[in-house]
């Protein structure tokens, strides 16, 4: 139901296994596309749910200012589609028009374009295999509508490495990922961890976490305990 995962699945919708090269998930780079990591050190939980573009939940928007969503959104693609990580990618889209791409092996790609708003997946995937109609109005194209796009800046937003990382080494990493990111960002909103150190607790965690293979839910859900707990730790240690 995720815009990017929906846009990706009307993409392939009935081609055979193998004709997918890879699959592009755009972000919309948030409130602080295009800054460096030092015009973010002194950003405020505010200033960081001010989107351009989504109305979400305060949880979420701050995901989507330090780009965590994306890499938890890569991992989901990765299961979702089947298809290695080198064969999807991150790009920067700041109006939010197009959700996702995908390209093929005989050189083409398809995207899906639409206004940013969930009604849209939502409504296709309560409705699929039809399409049922919504009050939106249609995509104006010839409003001057632009479509821009610019590489990750992965320096200064380094949770989609992160979250790559975490996928490729797999167990419980990604588990650990999702849980030491809720407990930086639920710090980081509360006013008790800077913006930049989101991303150090979440780097700290996957580093001394046991990500062992999970083989059942309940190991599954001792290993998100268990990050929680090595997140919590750092939030006293991350610099200030």
């Amino acid at each position: 139901m995720d815009s990017e995962h929906s846009a990706v699945f009307q993409c392939i919708e009935g081609r055979t296994e193998g004709q997918v090269a890879s699959i592009v998930l755009t972000a919309s780079g948030g409130p602080f596309r295009g800054r460096s990591r030092a015009e973010l050190e002194r950003v405020t939980p505010e200033q960081a749910l001010a989107h351009p573009t989504w109305k979400m939940g305060p949880k979420i928007t701050i995901d989507s200012a330090t780009l965590a969503n994306k890499g938890l959104e890569l991992i989901e693609a990765h299961f979702l589609f089947g298809l290695p990580y080198e064969q999807i990618e991150v790009i920067v889209h700041p109006g939010s028009i197009v959700h996702s791409l995908v390209r093929f092996r005989d050189g083409a790609a398809l995207a899906h374009l639409g206004y940013p708003d969930m009604r849209v997946p939502i409504s296709f995937a309560l409705s699929y295999p039809e399409r049922a109609a919504t009050p939106l109005e249609p995509l104006d194209l010839a409003s001057g509508l632009t479509l821009e796009f610019e590489a990750l800046d992965e320096e200064t937003f380094p949770l989609v490495a992160l979250a790559r990382r975490a996928g490729l080494a797999g167990g419980s990493a990604p588990c650990a990922f999702s849980a030491a990111n809720e407990v930086a960002v639920e710090a980081f909103l509360a006013k008790r961890l800077p913006f930049l150190a989101i991303a150090e607790v979440v780097e700290r965690t996957l580093e001394q976490a046991d990500t062992s293979l999970m083989r059942d839910i309940d190991s599954l859900v001792e290993a998100d305990a268990a990050a929680r707990s090595i997140a919590a730790e750092q939030l006293g240690k991350v610099s200030r």
